[in-house]
């Protein structure tokens, strides 16, 4: 008797919990909001930005006059003179369920695009001491695709003076990306680096910064891609239309892998003993 009582009380505890997680998630899909929403009227201080204010397809996206944005305390206001599509603002936009986890379940709570920004500051924040107006930089920011941009100081740098606006918007996050994924790999000079996904953005800075860390770089990529990869420094290239690399009787002390189109098992047989897989994509 007593196991039947202690069974039924759980059973009451989980579908009263299933029915609290059912009601909250109703109650935040309802709420889901967004400034397309909320801000209808004519803005007081207009400026040209692009965004979305549902998912969908790229239809969704439209050139709008919104507010102009206001830096806090420890913002910069940057007029954006190049900014930089990445493969995350395509996901953005996308309708799909773990999209709407993320960003907001009935509508995107951010409706701006663009993260990689590089342009001249137009005013700072009382505690930014780095940066005045008109310094030229470049970084990574929320809403790059409009005429202004805020975002923190930390995000920023100052631009060197022979590198354009437009080469500088297009390093931020697929560099920085590059960056973090070879550091996580521990790359030695010497070691023998596959990079898997070489031609698109984040792996074409990873073939370059590993050949100056003293990799020997070998570059996956299609036909089209394969003088590409040889012109920014791969060592070897491996054509994926002719040969699969998880099949050969190469081993690497290091695999990055912008693709995720192998299994763990399969990376794993082209591995050294204590090498390392980095991933960088999921398809």
């Amino acid at each position: 008797m007593k196991l039947k009582r202690v069974l039924k009380w759980s059973v009451r505890a989980i579908v009263l919990v299933l029915v609290l997680a059912f009601l909250v998630g109703f109650i935040a899909y309802w709420r889901s909001t967004n400034e397309c929403d909320r801000n209808t009227g004519v803005p007081t201080n207009p400026m040209k930005a692009i965004r979305f204010c549902e998912y969908g397809s790229p239809d969704v996206v439209k050139l709008d006059d919104v507010e102009k944005p206001v830096p806090n305390d420890d913002q910069v206001l940057l007029k954006v003179r190049a900014a930089s599509l990445n493969a995350l603002d395509a996901y953005l936009i996308r309708d799909s369920w773990i999209g709407r986890l993320m960003f907001g379940l009935r509508k995107p709570r951010d409706t701006r695009l663009g993260r990689d920004v590089a342009g001249e500051v137009e005013a700072v924040g009382k505690n930014i001491t780095q940066f005045k107006p008109g310094d030229e930089v470049f970084g990574i920011c929320r809403g790059s695709l409009a005429e202004y941009a805020v975002t923190p100081a930390r995000a920023l740098v100052i631009k060197p003076p022979g590198v354009t606006f437009e080469q500088a918007a297009s390093l931020p996050l697929a560099g920085l990306t590059a960056l973090q994924g070879l550091r996580e790999g521990k790359i030695q000079p010497g070691q023998k680096v596959l990079i898997n996904g070489a031609t698109g953005g984040v792996g074409t800075f990873a073939v370059q910064i590993a050949k100056w860390l003293g990799a020997e770089v070998t570059a996956v990529c299609s036909t089209r891609n394969v003088d590409l990869v040889r012109s920014i420094g791969a060592d070897h290239v491996i054509d994926y239309t002719k040969e699969d690399f998880t099949k050969s009787d190469q081993r690497y002390d290091v695999i990055f892998d912008n693709v995720a189109n192998h299994s763990f098992a399969e990376r794993r047989r082209v591995l050294n003993p204590k090498g390392i897989c980095v991933l960088a994509g999921m398809g």
